[in-house]
């Protein structure tokens, strides 16, 4: 199988094609742009492993340029095609709007004009939980309405609508993935645990919003991307829109005692209101992924064991 996988230095990107490269058959063709918002560090140290396999090709790409994507897909015959780069972070949103509106939906838009015009197999992109904004009932399901209450929200919702319609009068088939909190190894360092870890590492205070109370939907990336790899075998695609989730929220708080607990030592912390924009709870169900994918998901310690293990061993 040939598979093209968008965004593959970064978090989940990365490892999903490290997964889909153990099949020797497997060619997996990476695009990321590399992009700044984060330190390239990690992403570069992350596309080094996936350098050393001889049937993964990368190629920087920066998926606003259409002449460049164009000219990568008159040259490749792909079967899948893993569309999860774009510009994350929710209250990042609020300060560099244009980046969301460049690297969402523009160049879903751009990624999608090239899939239409080639035969592919699978087109799987990546969304978030958070279209579902601030809801009254808990847990989310795919059914409920959406309900932005950031920009970064927003892109993900036109870039849901642009892949609807782009494949409404297609034979080639779709599948949308709403991720609730991905953690685990070479995980992202804007994300919580991993900023956490990097402050607890520098002996710095680590802010807590809304007073630790949020709760969060958290996912073990090895959860996530056995789903990822095992959606190109469903057939059965009436249902096409999916929550990625534990549906087990912890509390902010609980999660710094789960956390100190492995790493053996106290983290510095101080606790702030509620910042704007910021959902205070992600709790999605996760019924419709169980029903299709006979998953059972990482507990919450284990996955904490499993990410500081690595962070202690690679500094990631």
């Amino acid at each position: 199988m040939i598979y093209l996988v968008t965004g593959c230095a970064g978090f989940i990107g990365f490892h999903l094609s490290n997964n889909l490269l153990k099949n020797t058959k497997n060619k997996v063709y990476g695009i990321d742009s590399l992009n700044n918002y984060y330190s390239t560090k990690i992403k570069k140290e992350r596309l080094k492993i996936l350098k050393k396999k001889k049937n993964f090709f990368f190629k920087k790409i920066d998926l606003i340029d259409k002449k460049k994507i164009r000219i990568f897909f008159s040259k490749i015959n792909l079967d899948y095609v893993f569309h999860l780069a774009g510009q994350p972070g929710v209250l990042y949103s609020f300060k560099n709007p244009k980046s969301y509106k460049s690297n969402n939906i523009l160049a879903t838009k751009n990624l999608l004009n090239e899939v239409n015009k080639n035969k592919i197999r699978k087109f799987i992109f990546a969304s978030s939980s958070s279209v579902y904004g601030d809801q009254k009932i808990y847990p989310i399901k795919e059914t409920f309405k959406v309900r932005p209450i950031n920009y970064y929200a927003s892109t993900k919702i036109v870039c849901e609508k642009l892949i609807r319609r782009s494949f409404a009068n297609y034979k080639s088939k779709f599948i949308i993935f709403r991720f609730f909190t991905v953690y685990g190894p070479y995980g992202r360092p804007d994300m919580f645990i991993h900023k956490l870890l990097n402050k607890a590492k520098k002996k710095k205070v680590i802010k807590l919003h809304n007073f630790g109370k949020n709760l969060r939907d958290y996912t073990y990336i090895d959860d996530v991307v056995k789903i990822l790899k095992n959606c190109i075998k469903l057939e059965d695609l009436k249902l096409n829109i999916f929550n990625i989730c534990k549906s087990q929220p912890i509390e902010t708080n609980k999660l710094i005692k789960k956390i100190q607990k492995s790493l053996k030592r106290n983290i510095k912390f101080k606790l702030i209101p509620k910042v704007k924009g910021e959902m205070y709870i992600t709790h999605g169900s996760n019924q419709r992924i169980i029903k299709s994918f006979k998953l059972r998901f990482t507990s919450i310690d284990k996955g904490i064991e499993k990410t500081i293990k690595a962070y202690n061993l690679k500094g990631f």
